[in-house]
């Protein structure tokens, strides 16, 4: 039997669990105040306190570090790598610390797992970081040689949403192809063939808006608003990923008040279906990317659990091929099931810095 523990850091939460082999036997979302929170300038200098808060939780379920076979954390913002399992080491902490091009909290949770269980031997592993980058040649393109799609995506969730469809048709995931709608804060609608995500918006910067997010914005606008504005670029690209789409329209994050709206609100009605609109052309394109009617369209993710709000986009792809859809996210079965694979022999874990040089 081998027990993982599971590290997967968000804005203002910290999730934790712990599994023993496939079975689930302890989670706890931990809160972090706004005023805890704030006192950093960075994402990275919140490793302490969110560490602490790990191992409050490991002597709470009553274990010790010492306890574990491996720990499972999410993957941060690395060089752009295939999908997979990852071991944890000082050049990939070094990294996350100091050369992400993003400052986000996911790039805390390989800090916080290598600094727990390195003093006692135990590995640490991410799998399937949002960094993972398998797009097919023709998606790089922007437009500008100077400038190159990224790939940042929920390829976590992605990643575990194309195994267990596959694996519920009695296929593997080379075996099928499929386009995944993520719908979260960001919206990520990727095209999966070969078991490999070959085109995906970048959640940041691309696709649809979402209930925090721009999405995608008319360049010549976004030019001059860009030197017009009063503020630093820091503060531009926070606007439009974190006080953009749904909070900008309608003054809040929550969907389910925002179509709850709908009835007494001609504008939420309007910009709610916008946002379906925009998300079932993205999904569009990637059915077309497939080249033929994809095995399945999979809406997954938090706004997947607002079936109204999933009727709109069905209302727009069902021809298009079977939909199915998976509420929420299968973050942390995934980590544990991707680290457990490694422990198993089932799958080699990959060296990061072997694989971006």
């Amino acid at each position: 039997m081998y027990r993982i523990l599971v590290i997967n850091p968000g804005s203002s939460s910290t999730r934790v669990a712990v599994f023993e082999d496939e079975k689930k036997i302890a989670e706890k979302n931990i809160f972090h105040s706004v005023e805890e929170l704030k006192k950093f300038k960075r994402s990275t200098g919140q490793e302490a306190l969110r560490r602490k808060a790990v191992e409050d939780f490991i002597n709470e379920v009553g274990y010790r570090i010492e306890d574990f076979s491996a720990i499972a954390a999410r993957g941060g913002v690395l060089e752009p790598v295939p999908g997979g399992t990852y071991v944890v080491d000082e050049y990939m902490v070094n990294y996350l610390i100091n050369r992400s091009p993003v400052d986000h909290v996911s790039n805390l949770a390989a800090v916080i797992g290598y600094k727990l269980g390195k003093p006692h031997g135990i590995p640490c592993f991410v799998v399937d970081p949002v960094s993972v980058d398998e797009l097919c040649d023709e998606a790089r393109f922007s437009g500008i040689p100077e400038i190159e799609r990224k790939s940042y995506s929920h390829a976590l969730n992605i990643k575990a949403t194309l195994r267990k469809v596959s694996r519920e048709m009695g296929k593997t995931p080379e075996e099928v192809k499929i386009v995944v709608a993520h719908l979260g804060s960001g919206i990520s609608v990727c095209a999966c063939r070969n078991g490999e995500i070959i085109d995906v918006n970048n959640a940041n910067d691309e696709g649809p808006f979402s209930v925090e997010r721009t999405g995608e914005l008319p360049v010549g606008d976004v030019v001059k608003t860009a030197y017009s504005y009063k503020h630093s670029a820091t503060e531009l690209k926070e606007e439009f990923t974190r006080k953009g789409g749904l909070l900008a329209y309608l003054g809040t994050r929550d969907l389910r008040k925002a179509l709850d709206s709908m009835e007494s609100s001609r504008k939420s009605k309007l910009v709610v279906e916008a946002m379906a609109y925009q998300t079932a052309k993205e999904i569009g394109g990637m059915c077309a990317v497939l080249g033929e009617k994809p095995d399945a369209i999979v809406i997954t993710g938090g706004m997947a659990h607002e079936n109204r709000f999933v009727r709109m986009i069905t209302d727009y792809i069902e021809k298009f091929g079977r939909i199915e859809v998976i509420p929420g996210e299968l973050e942390m079965e995934a980590l544990a099931l991707g680290v457990l694979r490694v422990l198993r022999g089932e799958e080699k874990a990959k060296d990061y810095r072997s694989v971006i040089e």
